[in-house]
């Protein structure tokens, strides 16, 4: 039966032979690609993924600025500005919470 430090050195080699195939195939790979680009007249851009939906940086996930409150709390004067989960001081009846629009 073969040592712990004997099947390490194994890895070794064997990981040292995978990296060196796979450059090699790589390379074929990257010619192949290469050359039936050439053939059909192919640019990187027909060959990326085109993303359906809003391009990046129009406004999807971008900061936008805190809405004006509408409801707030007499108590504490906390507001919530309709949006998102309603804070639990607002209860079920919400007009005597509302803020009167100035």
């Amino acid at each position: 039966m073969a040592t712990y430090k004997q099947l390490l050195a194994e890895k070794e080699k064997i990981e040292a032979q995978l990296a060196e195939v796979r450059a090699t195939e790589v390379a074929g790979v990257i010619e192949q690609i290469q050359t039936l680009m050439a053939q059909y007249g192919l640019s990187v851009d027909d060959i990326v993924k085109r993303r359906r939906g809003r391009p990046a940086g129009s406004g999807a996930g971008s900061k936008r600025e805190p809405l004006p409150p509408k409801y707030q709390n007499p108590k504490t004067g906390e507001t919530w500005s309709g949006r998102g989960r309603a804070p639990a001081w607002l209860g079920k009846n919400r007009d005597k919470f509302l803020i009167p629009e100035s």
